[in-house]
């Protein structure tokens, strides 16, 4: 296995995008009275178009550089079955995924990645397929299905423009499992179960690990994860996670498994903040801390630190301008170091990438966002040079219903 094979590896389970958010995280809206018959029904169903293209320019030093295409495109149907069919607190839910283009991580040869729509090959699949009953004056809810975890867990949305991988999920979570967790772009079934009040929320989950080489001929394994929150002007989220099953050791380069097997666990934290304004409104601005620790024994990383902060309609012509800068690093651990064959290069404890974005809708319907970021001593190497990433996105975002 190439060192470049090996990092395309690590990093596919990682170029985690943050998908569209789950109904459980917002207010549905309730049939008025005497709202039957066929209009009551169109309005229960939900059909929405979106695509994201980009064009990306990678300059890593000793001839490695150029530019790389790639795109992203999601088909969403929900349906509110409350007002379709009268299936009181019922919700269902469908997300088809498409993707293609090339891999400018190719390029940049880094551990975390340098764009969440990255896929280590073109696909056409099934993404999510979940139903969902509310219960308790809408308090709570149970979801059964095909479900994206980063959807719902380990995500917050002041850091959800960033395009590094990172800023979705800690890295320290998405390289685990023997093909990821159940995230971009391979997900599995699911069950998770939320409770949330006005200022404060629980949830948990029993999700699938997609079926991956480290696993093929044995037992599958289950992501158990539980997260609590308060809400407010200062948001403050908790989390742990484990495996069902003991999973492999990992060793340089790249993902590479290693003798024996190790229990894979690891905790979370996520904090915002509003610095001005009021969210939803223009001159508000959000800064963010996140925090992740692993067990560094199934994982290159013993840990994650993202932080950074966001300013929406930070151009009063421009409502939906939107400008965010974040800087993510990831740990190596002292086991992952160690197992590094003397014939490897060198490495050190950190990989870091400082990344600064604009978007802004400049249509209806299209929204563009140039991005920039730096990445220090890739893939941990403690010789190699930083990586310049320059970007341009273009985002469709089209309701067809």
């Amino acid at each position: 296995m190439t060192f470049r094979q090996s990092i395309m590896l690590l990093t596919a389970p990682m170029l985690a995008v943050l998908p569209t958010p789950v109904l459980a995280q917002e207010e549905e809206p309730r049939a008025e009275a005497g709202g039957e018959g066929e209009d009551a029904a169109s309005s229960a169903f939900s059909l929405d178009l979106l695509y994201k293209a980009d064009l990306v320019g990678v300059s890593a030093g000793k001839g490695r550089r150029g530019a790389r295409f790639l795109d992203n495109l999601d088909l969403i149907a929900s349906l509110d079955l409350e007002r379709a069919a009268g299936w009181r607190g019922g919700s269902a839910y469908v997300g088809a995924l498409s993707n293609a283009g090339a891999r400018p991580n190719d390029i940049a040869e880094t551990l975390q990645g340098v764009n969440n729509i990255e896929v280590m090959s073109p696909d056409l699949l099934l993404y999510q397929a979940w139903v969902q009953q509310r219960f308790a004056g809408d308090r709570g809810s149970i979801l059964v299905g095909k479900y994206d975890l980063n959807s719902e867990f380990y995500a917050n949305p002041a850091a959800s423009a960033l395009i590094a991988p990172a800023f979705g999920i800690g890295s320290e979570l998405a390289a685990t499992g023997p093909n990821g967790p159940s995230i971009f772009p391979q997900t599995d079934l699911a069950i998770r179960v939320r409770l949330e009040g006005t200022r404060h929320y629980v949830q948990a989950a029993a999700v699938r690990a997609p079926r991956g080489v480290a696993d093929e001929n044995g037992p599958r394994s289950a992501l158990l994860i539980a997260e609590a929150g308060l809400k407010g002007r200062t948001a403050i989220t908790v989390g742990g996670w484990t495996y069902s099953h003991r999973q492999q050791r990992i060793v340089p380069p790249g993902i590479t498994p290693g003798p024996g097997t190790a229990a894979s666990h690891g905790l979370y934290a996520l904090v915002e903040r509003d610095l001005a304004g009021e969210a939803g409104k223009i001159g508000h601005w959000c800064a963010f801390l996140r925090a992740g620790l692993s067990d560094g024994l199934t994982t290159p990383f013993a840990d994650g630190v993202q932080v950074g902060v966001t300013g929406h309609g930070i151009l009063r012509s421009r409502p939906e301008s939107l400008l965010s800068i974040g800087l993510a690093t990831a740990g190596l651990s002292r086991a992952y170091r160690r197992a590094n064959p003397p014939d490897e290069p060198s490495l050190t404890k950190t990989e870091s990438t400082v990344e600064l974005t604009y978007s802004d809708r400049v249509a209806p319907f299209l929204t563009l966002q140039p991005d920039i970021q730096y990445v220090h001593r890739a893939s941990g190497l403690r010789d190699a040079t930083g990586v310049v990433v320059l970007g341009l996105r273009a985002i469709v975002d089209w309701k067809i219903h």
